[in-house]
């Protein structure tokens, strides 16, 4: 879903020519109908081939690494590989210097946060680690078309530091707000207004405001689709671990992020939750109390 609103921008936006390439045809299809200008290719060897800036966004490090080596044959020095997947900030650093080493190819990790809303609307933010300030500045206008933000954070393996606090941080807030939210409307406030008070004062935070986890809050709001699309409990729960290896390796001891891992890792294998957005924590939270 991500990959869809930032394939739709370049496609908008991009002077130059734009393919596409998903496991699923069917996918591919429905977007190159949408987008004619847009070509689809049979894979990440193609992919690389004709085009000299290839983004990749994708579920885990092993699908990044495993699309890396297929692209490998293809790429040279002019390449410019592009990786917004959430992995781990020491496999971001392994594959930089693999595709350098090897090709002399120039690889970024570029992890996003803005959601599905943000990819669509072109607002996403990019936190980009690059092995240098020049490098960076070779990348940055092709990011730019798809986010209002691109961060150079510093050398590789640094924008995947960035996201990992970011979303550990982001997973302590909506459970934050379930319970508030819960709280309140448990004790006979309206929602809506409760809501509209929190986003005016110093409880505000994305969590509130975007993405409300009380159903009917936000219209926009995975919550006020029963909690379909946007950004997974599953995936949450993913680069929640991520976090906590970091925070091992580091010899850091976050104890409300070890606690929100906890409660993600659970939800993601409860139910049907894996599969809805984050904010469901508050049905579950509903539910169990």
């Amino acid at each position: 879903m991500m990959g869809t609103g930032m394939a739709k921008n370049l496609a908008l936006k991009a002077k130059d020519g734009l393919f596409v390439y998903d496991i699923n045809p069917a996918s591919v299809e429905r977007f190159i109908q949408t987008y004619p200008q847009a070509k689809a290719v049979s894979g990440p060897a193609e992919m690389a081939a004709k085009a000299s800036t290839v983004v990749t966004m994708l579920p885990e490090a092993s699908h990044v690494e495993k699309v890396y080596n297929e692209m490998m044959d293809s790429i040279d020095e002019e390449s410019m590989l592009v990786d917004s997947s959430t992995i781990d900030a020491e496999m971001a650093r392994r594959l930089a210097e693999q595709v350098m080493k090897a090709k002399k190819a120039t690889a970024f990790d570029a992890p996003v946060s803005g959601g599905v809303v943000g990819a669509d609307a072109g607002t996403l933010t990019f936190m980009v680690g690059a092995p240098s300030t020049h490098a960076f500045d070779r990348v940055k206008d092709t990011l730019a078309l798809m986010g209002r933000n691109v961060v150079y954070c510093g050398q590789n393996g640094t924008g995947q530091v960035a996201k990992l606090c970011n979303n550990m941080l982001l997973a302590v807030h909506m459970i934050g707000v379930s319970e508030a939210m819960l709280l309140g409307t448990r004790m006979g406030m309206d929602p809506k207004l409760l809501a509209s008070i929190i986003n005016s004062s110093t409880g505000r935070c994305w969590s509130s405001e975007t993405n409300n986890p009380c159903p009917g809050v936000i219209p926009t709001a995975p919550a006020s689709r029963d909690y379909q699309g946007g950004f997974s409990t599953r995936l949450m729960a993913k680069d929640l671990r991520l976090a906590m290896k970091a925070a091992s390796d580091s010899d850091t001891h976050p104890v409300f992020g070890s606690m929100a891992t906890k409660i993600y890792n659970d939800l993601a294998t409860k139910d049907d939750y894996g599969n809805l957005d984050f904010s469901s924590v508050y049905k579950s939270i509903n539910k169990s109390s």
